[in-house]
């Protein structure tokens, strides 16, 4: 459900990383890493990891966890992405939902239908978490691949520095409640806002 090859469509989105490698902040590994981390610990990523894991414990009714991610995002273009990534997730994930599968929202942000649809599958919520932070520091990555040299093998260590970032969020986020939400990651929003009016880029 969260593999590369899953049709969502993640590939066309960089969460504002394009706009921050065009400015000059992330241009190496050692900054790509930071980009990253900010975004575990205090932005996008984590803020995701919560509402998955809200949306697991409610998946009959998830209606308030969504219209709360919708509400948290920071920009036009994050609650594009949320939303196109969500719907697109929720139809590709038809073969795995049966004829009484609970009703998603729509639109639906992608971290709600991914919690809903792994709860309906009694998928364990931790590992659904950290399977979907997996797939989205993946995805950074190989955006970063795209938008300066960087390298598969250092790639492939950025990605195994983070394995316990990940994995700690996730025990976290797997206990939290959404009075927990709450972000400290301003320049990465600016930088999904700037991504907004760049007139030469790669991702939507």
């Amino acid at each position: 459900l969260l593999s590369p090859t899953f049709p969502v469509g993640g590939f066309a989105w960089s969460g504002g990383l394009e706009a921050a490698c065009q400015g000059g902040s992330v241009n190496d590994a050692q900054s790509l890493e930071d980009w990253l981390l900010t975004g575990l610990r205090r932005g996008t990523m984590r803020q995701d990891a919560i509402l998955l894991g809200t949306a697991w414990d409610a998946a009959g009714h998830p209606e308030p966890i969504n219209e709360m991610a919708l509400a948290l995002a920071g920009s036009a273009e994050r609650y594009q992405e949320t939303t196109s990534l969500g719907t697109a997730f929720a139809e590709a994930a038809g073969p795995w939902r049966g004829s009484t599968a609970y009703a998603l929202p729509d639109p639906v942000a992608y971290p709600v239908a991914v919690g809903v649809v792994a709860s309906e599958n009694t998928i364990p919520k931790e590992q659904a978490i950290i399977a979907y932070l997996h797939s989205a520091i993946s995805a950074q990555i190989q955006a970063a691949l795209r938008l300066f040299p960087l390298g598969q093998t250092t790639a492939m260590a950025v990605q195994r520095g983070l394995e316990w970032p990940i994995t700690s969020l996730a025990e976290v986020a797997a206990r939290s409640t959404l009075d927990d939400l709450g972000s400290a990651a301003i320049l990465m929003d600016i930088a999904a806002m700037k991504h907004e009016t760049l007139t030469s880029r790669i991702f939507r």
